[in-house]
């Protein structure tokens, strides 16, 4: 990566942390709902059987709710799984909360006994990160884990953000995997740059 890229990505991750880490947990409790709210409500979700879910961090919006959801409605639910000897991520398929277990980064994931599944077999991924762009750039924590994950995804790539982390221009190299829409709690940005 140059290191121009590498400066300009460092400073929005420095820039947005600081953002997260000033929402009070009541008002991210309150948002995660509102996103949940928003999200069944989407023909995305409702035309989707096999969905990539994550395990919330501290200062990601929690998608619990909907991970019950679609549960309840007998659809496919995978969670990313670290698999050290590769140090990459693979997504995993979960039948409930029983086959969660705390992973490589202190994250819940799809326990050994889950079977993995492709990502181009998932119709739906939800996509964590620190900061988003309108036109589908995303910028995770730095060590480029869901880009190589979904390089290969076929399904509609989802960012999912508070409203602060959606922002003008996130810097973006070759390597760096382009979403097809964002949901905040407060509305669904629908990228110009990618469509399935």
């Amino acid at each position: 990566m140059d290191q121009s890229l590498d400066s300009a990505k460092a400073a929005l991750r420095t820039e947005l942390t600081a953002r997260l880490e000033a929402v009070p947990a009541q008002t991210r409790t309150e948002a995660s709902t509102a996103a949940c709210r928003l999200l069944v409500a989407r023909d995305e979700w409702r035309t989707a059987r096999a969905i990539l879910f994550y395990a919330a961090m501290r200062d990601e919006l929690d998608l619990w709710p909907v991970i019950r959801e679609a549960w309840s409605q007998d659809r496919t639910v995978a969670l990313p799984r670290y698999q050290p000897a590769c140090r990459a991520y693979e997504a995993a398929c979960v039948g409930g909360p029983a086959d969660l277990r705390t992973g490589w980064y202190g994250i819940l994931e799809p326990g050994p006994q889950c079977a993995s599944i492709p990502v181009n077999r998932l119709d739906l991924v939800l996509v964590p990160g620190l900061a988003f762009d309108p036109v589908g750039g995303r910028l995770g924590r730095g060590k480029g884990h869901y880009d190589r994950l979904l390089a290969d995804a076929r399904g509609w790539l989802c960012g999912v953000a508070m409203d602060e982390q959606v922002v003008l221009s996130v810097p973006t190299g070759p390597q760096d995997v382009l979403l097809n829409c964002i949901l905040t709690p407060t509305r669904w940005i629908a990228c110009r740059q990618r469509s399935v």
